[in-house]
């Protein structure tokens, strides 16, 4: 019988355990989440990595004093780096619908995540960029202009995922009956 409830338990604990599953228009259709209010409320996470890297190039040629002449180059990397299964939250809606998150406090610093035009009527929001831009893909993030790595992370397939659970409360009452003695 301990064995029963243990189990019992158990079983209790890991139905009640909530899912990741990809944030879609019929997730947003079945939970109205049609304001910035109610989109506020929920926890997203990112699917997949995003790296986000900045070079700054300053290519100088001087004379010194003595009238040497000098060539100097010097660059200044900085890569941004979002794990896959960042929690972020809810900043607003994008003219056209987009979704945007926010990983971290700072004006500007915040993602965009789209639907894609074809495919099925349940559409996923995907990580959206100038992913046509010459030079490769290219987004504004913060103050400064970032290149989209594409050879690590999954930028590409990069979309938005919340937390699903389903409750199911079910009251039970039992009691034994002795019955009646004459």
């Amino acid at each position: 019988m301990k064995h029963f409830f243990l189990f019992l338990s158990l079983a209790t604990v890991l139905i009640s355990c909530g899912v990741k599953v990809p944030y879609t228009t019929q997730i947003r259709d079945e939970f109205t989440l049609d304001t910035d209010e109610k989109m506020r409320q929920v926890q997203f996470y990112t699917s997949h990595t995003i790296i986000l890297n900045q070079e700054k190039r300053d290519d100088s040629q001087n004379t010194t004093q003595n009238g040497t002449l000098v060539a100097s180059s010097s660059s200044e990397r900085e890569s941004i780096v979002i794990p896959g299964m960042t929690k972020c939250i809810f900043e607003g809606f994008g003219p056209k619908g987009e979704v945007q998150v926010r990983f971290e406090v700072g004006d500007g610093k915040i993602l965009t995540f789209a639907t894609k035009t074809e495919g099925s009527s349940v559409k996923r929001y995907y990580f959206d960029a100038d992913w046509n831009s010459q030079g490769g893909p290219k987004m504004k993030y913060g103050e400064n202009t970032y290149k989209i790595d594409l050879m690590r992370g999954a930028p590409r397939s990069a979309h938005l995922l919340v937390v699903k659970k389903r409750l199911q409360k079910t009251k039970r009452k039992e009691r034994v009956v002795r019955g009646l003695k004459v």
